[in-house]
């Protein structure tokens, strides 16, 4: 129910926020790094601000769980994914629900503005990835070949690729241009969470073995593996500059890996 903010790389604690009533899935920094906006099971999506130290915006109209959040590259749209099979686009200005996307069929587990676009991908327990626009509020592409749960979608720094990942351990990168299937890579264990590297040359991927996989995005290949977590591997992050990726898993720690 608690968020925590850390300084990279000392990883020393500077502030804890809390408001939630049950537990945060996800979280992402406004681009101006002024604001935090956090995802919960409890049904709503908090925006904080970090140098008060207090909730500055809850939007309360998902019917279930939000699993994820993503903010468009302005700052005036923030994008929120549910268990209720939504997305919802919040006007961070007026602090009112722009849009409401449905065409998935079971939980949209994960949700990201393409970089200096209009378009948000999502990632869903119905096994697809989908591309909306949010001028029409259309779904423009699907992507469909993974055989089990989506669990995350991420786009590399040009946003012409999706890395995605699965249940069953398959992590795919689309080609958004092409609309098709690049690559699919089988790390046969539970892959939780993907980011391409800044040169999009490589993908991290978060394990459930409590790895973190370093893989080759053109052929595949696991190039290393970062061992440390005790339990599963559940999320990535890479700093603005490209210098550090942060792996937090459910053995409550965080690691930073240089």
């Amino acid at each position: 129910k608690t968020w925590k903010l850390w300084s990279i790389p000392k990883g020393e604690l500077i502030l804890t926020g809390s408001g939630h009533k049950s537990w945060i899935s996800g979280l992402e920094f406004h681009p101006k790094g002024k604001m935090l906006a956090t995802t919960s099971g409890d049904g709503t999506v908090k925006i904080w601000d970090i140098l008060k130290t207090k909730c500055a915006m809850t939007f309360s109209e998902h019917t279930q769980a939000v699993w994820d959040c993503s903010f468009h590259d302005t700052g005036d749209f923030l994008a929120s994914c549910s268990m209720d099979q939504t997305v919802k686009v919040w006007d961070t200005n007026s602090q009112r629900c722009r849009h409401t996307f449905r065409g998935h069929v079971d939980s949209i587990n994960s949700v990201t503005f393409q970089p200096y676009s209009n378009n948000i991908c999502t990632g869903s327990a119905d096994k697809s990835v989908s591309i909306w626009d949010l001028r029409s509020g259309l779904c423009i592409q699907t992507f469909v070949g993974h055989t089990n749960a989506v669990g995350s979608v991420s786009f590399n720094i040009k946003g012409d690729c999706i890395v995605s990942t699965d249940a069953d351990g398959v992590v795919k990168v689309w080609d958004v241009r092409m609309v098709g299937e690049r690559l699919s890579i089988d790390l046969k264990v539970p892959v939780n969470d993907a980011k391409f590297d800044r040169s999009s040359r490589t993908i991290a991927a978060a394990c459930d073995d409590g790895t973190v996989k370093i893989v080759d995005s053109g052929d595949g290949k696991v190039m290393g593996v970062l061992t440390g977590h005790e339990k599963a591997a559940l999320a990535l992050q890479i700093d603005p500059a490209g210098r550090f990726l942060i792996s937090c898993g459910s053995d409550n720690s965080f690691r930073i890996w240089a």
